[in-house]
């Protein structure tokens, strides 16, 4: 096998059998995080999302967030615009040295950690109001004794009154009637193209083609929407709310993204 410069994806020789958590290091190269952030177009990122976040913690008296897949730092920096206290984390460490660097040009000094979330309360220490787990991220989980570990650390690292925030593309869609994007929701980027090259029930292989012709690839697992809501209350999450493209009033096979608040006491407030 050739010797992989370090900023080549590695996924082995059978790039479709690359079906490992661990892997996620090794897909986030320094060219194609440097690159991340015109997929994701922050401005028109951000007229898309609006408040929704925003008021979905300050409805339920949220301060202290743990933003565990920060990603180039997106929605930390949208928190912390708006006067939240927002601890970033991200398994990636090139990620996290991007995130790190957008918060400084938006005038804050992150508190950036690096962290595996199936041990991040090794890592991470204290207690926090709310979790926000988003961009997809939640899907780099291969195994379900991954998903289930990573889910009983956030909900171990919350209050007692804590919520988690998780997102994640509509898969049932992409599974069971072929893929298709509005483009408006996270991935807003319209010089850039980020479509299934392959899936099947445990394999959603997704290519980006960039302006320049620069091609990149990430391996993630296709979770179903039932099957995420089922492990959140198994792990002990009392009431999952479910949002589809930021909007309570939502048709599933027209979702992008399926956005889950689950909250670890049950009350009535959506």
């Amino acid at each position: 096998m050739k010797q992989l410069r370090k900023n080549e994806q590695e996924f082995g020789d059978d790039p479709l059998a690359m079906r490992e958590t661990d892997n996620y290091q090794h897909e986030y190269v320094e060219p194609f995080v440097e690159k991340w952030d015109d997929l994701i177009d922050w401005d028109s990122r951000a007229e898309s999302e609006g408040q929704f976040f925003i008021d979905i913690l300050r409805s339920r008296g949220k301060q202290k967030i743990l933003d565990v897949a920060t990603g180039t730092g997106f929605n930390s920096v949208q928190l912390l615009k708006a006067g939240f206290d927002v601890t970033s984390v991200d398994g990636s460490a090139e990620m996290l040295a991007k995130a790190f660097a957008n918060g400084r040009d938006h005038g804050f000094v992150m508190q950036a950690v690096h962290a595996d979330w199936r041990w991040l309360n090794k890592d991470v220490h204290g207690k926090f109001d709310a979790i926000i787990c988003l961009g997809n991220s939640f899907t780099h989980l291969f195994d379900e004794r991954d998903r289930r570990r990573a889910l009983a650390e956030f909900y171990a690292a919350l209050r007692h009154d804590g919520i988690l925030i998780l997102d994640q593309r509509n898969y049932d869609a992409i599974l069971d009637l072929g893929f298709k994007s509005k483009k408006k929701y996270y991935y807003c980027g319209d010089r850039v193209s980020a479509e299934p090259e392959h899936v099947d029930d445990s394999l959603a292989r997704f290519r980006y083609t960039f302006a320049d012709g620069a091609v990149y690839h990430l391996n993630m697992f296709p979770l179903r929407k039932s099957y995420t809501r089922k492990l959140m209350h198994e792990i002990g999450f009392q009431k999952v709310t479910t949002y589809g493209d930021f909007a309570a009033d939502y048709k599933d096979e027209e979702t992008d993204f399926f956005i889950h608040v689950a909250e670890k006491t049950y009350h009535e407030q959506d």
